[in-house]
């Protein structure tokens, strides 16, 4: 019987205890082929888990703020020191690009319609590396979303090495010989 089906028989019989179909149970447990004896088999680590969605639009807000609500601590220099550092080597050379670029549009005259070559390079490179710097913000944006998400969906993962049901590592020996004539 489903949750939801539960639910409703409650609600529409006010019973506060609901019906629990045992058959249904115990040919779901016939069928499984697979039994974990451990008594801690599907339970949660920490008894709550962490929203994916709301640790997303927290790092949206803020990057680095969803690792917050993650309690991944150490990634938050990592975030906010490439990107402090990005953002000011953007505006390092945005400055630097207006500068050129002004510079280039003064040395435009009659006598030289071009203007000047190294100027018009010197605003081309400053323009691209500006350009460069905010796709790295952008990737960096990006990542921290992703983190966040994947973090927050993570959260739960049982990473202990209990790899049986009676709590004993049990290594796997693969074996194989080809021999040939």
């Amino acid at each position: 019987m489903s949750p939801m089906a539960v639910l409703l028989s409650m609600a529409q019989s006010g019973n506060r205890s609901p019906a629990i179909d045992t058959s249904s149970a115990l040919a779901r447990q016939a069928a499984d082929t697979l039994g974990i004896s451990s008594p801690l088999a599907g339970a949660k680590a920490s008894g709550h888990s962490k929203s994916p969605w709301l640790a997303v639009g927290l790092s949206a807000g803020v990057p680095g703020l969803g690792q917050i609500y993650n309690q991944t601590y150490w990634k938050l220099p990592l975030i906010w020191g490439l990107g402090g550092y990005w953002i000011y080597e953007w505006i390092h050379l945005n400055d630097n690009y207006k500068d050129f670029r002004g510079q280039y549009s003064n040395s435009i005259t009659p006598a030289k319609p071009n203007g000047e070559k190294r100027l018009l390079d010197l605003r081309d490179f400053y323009r691209d590396e500006r350009d460069k710097f905010a796709w790295y913000l952008g990737g960096l944006y990006l990542l921290n979303l992703v983190d966040a998400y994947v973090g927050a969906s993570l959260y739960d993962f049982d990473v202990s090495p209990e790899l049986t049901g009676n709590g004993r590592i049990v290594p796997r020996v693969r074996a194989s010989i080809h021999l040939t004539f």
